[in-house]
């Protein structure tokens, strides 16, 4: 995970603009940085500042590309019932750099995991939402991983066994775990049995699967799981899915 959070900024005029353009190079020296998100950014928005004084806002929050899982912060005489927090014009610009801190600076931002050696109690900043694939093809991985992100899960971890997924939930607690019902190495319905019954379970288990069938889906949701992904996956299906986690 980058050190930098990437705000995505709606409206606003240009003395505003340049005000918090001023304040995001002001904070590249310090953890977190802050950084204006460009539509061919790499990675994912983790903030939205919305100024709701402009019609920019009433087509950003109606869009069906608006992610509602990533915290937004509003400025003007108007108030949105999903924002975290509201400012009023004029902007106190510290202030909005503080409440900024608050949300990302209490945990710091730890880099991607590159091996399970390093993958040790890591803090996640509040607002990041965490996901774990357990025993997926990389070419699946990959897929799941965009799906995730555009989801606002934008930090998942991979494990290729489940031996490897019980060191992964030991160490960091996940949002969302996704179990192929095709794991080598144990019993698939197992493993999410145990996911199920730790003291701090994950907050939503999903399974996938290349042999999808009814019985299936129903032992799915015996077992507590949101649901049951097809192999080949169904982009309409994933994100279906992925919208009740």
């Amino acid at each position: 995970m980058s050190s930098t959070v990437l705000v995505k900024v709606v409206g606003f005029s240009g003395i505003e603009r340049h005000s918090l353009n001023t304040l995001f190079r002001l904070s590249v020296r310090q953890t977190p940085a802050y950084s204006l998100w460009k539509p061919d950014s790499l990675s994912p928005p983790n903030l939205t500042l919305i100024d709701l004084d402009c019609h920019e806002a009433e087509v950003e929050l109606a869009s069906p590309t608006f992610n509602p899982h990533i915290k937004i912060i509003t400025v003007g005489s108007k108030t949105h019932s999903q924002a975290w927090r509201s400012f009023q014009r004029p902007v106190d610009w510290n202030a909005l750099v503080q409440v900024l801190d608050e949300l990302f600076a209490s945990h710091a931002y730890v880099d991607t995991v590159t091996g399970f050696d390093d993958l040790n109690e890591q803090g996640v900043p509040p607002g990041v939402r965490v996901s774990l694939v357990v025993g997926l093809s990389h070419g699946d991985r990959m897929y799941l991983r965009a799906r995730l992100s555009l989801a606002g899960l934008t930090d998942m971890d991979e494990a290729d066994t489940a031996e490897q997924a019980k060191v992964c939930v030991v160490r960091r607690h996940y949002d969302v775990v996704i179990v192929s019902l095709e794991l080598a190495d144990a019993d698939p319905w197992a493993l999410v049995q145990t996911l199920q019954s730790m003291p701090s379970p994950p907050k939503a288990i999903i399974v996938a699967t290349e042999k999808p069938s009814w019985s299936t889906m129903e032992r799915a949701e015996a077992q507590g799981c949101v649901g049951l992904l097809d192999i080949p996956f169904d982009p309409r299906q994933v994100m279906g899915l992925l919208q009740k986690v």
